[in-house]
């Protein structure tokens, strides 16, 4: 009853109960920061639809994609609190797969640009108290972890030089881009984008804190007092796709006329 291990065990049992009281009372705690003045706003710059690549390999058929650029204005930083470890934004597309006007088919959605938002480090993460105890220990004791200390503050001063040459590197939650091009290109199920009506893009987020539930942005299952305001872009077109064969055609038949001109 009184043996070592008993006591082991009712001493582990005791703090892992501490710990996930703690950590429920973390992640409820979240709900006493609104997060009501996040705001996003995004617009289109450009887009392009072309017909290259085949959905697999024994298709004959060639499959549309269409490729945007946009403008992105957001301010998320109120989404980052103590609990916060990262932020991760998207900007996808909605549009309809159905060639029937009025049709009920639920809209398609198509992620083109993501990015991911690190909180910035506290004064008592892990590396920095790290490197606190480190500075106080001799130098004979701490060599080769003051060797490896110096290494990770190098790579640590690269990346942050590195984030500073980013367009969105403004601030934490801080976007501003200008004529961004979509890391994605959208394709579509039946093959076919272009002409396509009724295009919109939005922007969603994913705050994923350090204990607790993911919270997703509003219209994705928002929770309470986290809700934010997005606004859409205008509804646009995709272009008709250009006929490149027939262009090329085209080209030819102007170069023939040259040709037969300079002879005669």
């Amino acid at each position: 009853m009184h043996s070592s291990l008993n006591r082991i065990q009712s001493v582990f049992g005791f703090f892992t109960t501490v710990a996930l009281v703690v950590s429920a009372l973390a992640a409820v705690s979240v709900i006493l920061f609104p997060a009501d003045e996040a705001n996003a706003s995004v617009q289109l710059k450009n887009v392009q639809v072309s017909a290259r690549g085949r959905p697999n390999y024994y298709s004959t058929k060639r499959e549309e994609y269409a490729q945007l650029r946009f403008d992105l204005d957001a301010d998320l930083s109120p989404l980052f609190n103590w609990n916060t470890k990262q932020l991760f934004v998207y900007v996808y597309a909605t549009y309809s797969s159905s060639d029937i006007p009025g049709s009920q088919v639920r809209l398609s959605e198509s992620i083109i640009w993501d990015t991911i938002i690190p909180a910035t480090p506290s004064p008592y993460s892990w590396d920095i108290l790290k490197d606190q105890v480190l500075a106080l220990l001799p130098s004979s004791v701490t060599s080769e972890a003051v060797s490896a200390a110096k290494r990770n503050a190098k790579r640590h001063a690269k990346s942050a030089k590195a984030a500073k040459s980013k367009k969105e590197a403004l601030a934490p939650g801080v976007l501003r881009l200008r004529g961004q091009k979509g890391k994605y290109q959208i394709s579509d199920i039946t093959g076919h984008l272009a002409e396509r009506q009724n295009v919109t893009l939005h922007v969603g987020w994913n705050v994923q804190p350090w204990v607790g539930a993911l919270l997703w942005a509003p219209g994705t299952g928002a929770a309470p007092r986290t809700e934010g305001t997005i606004v859409s872009s205008e509804p646009f077109d995709f272009p008709a796709l250009k006929d490149t064969r027939k262009a090329a055609a085209e080209k030819r038949a102007k170069e023939a006329e040259k040709v037969e001109k300079a002879n005669v």
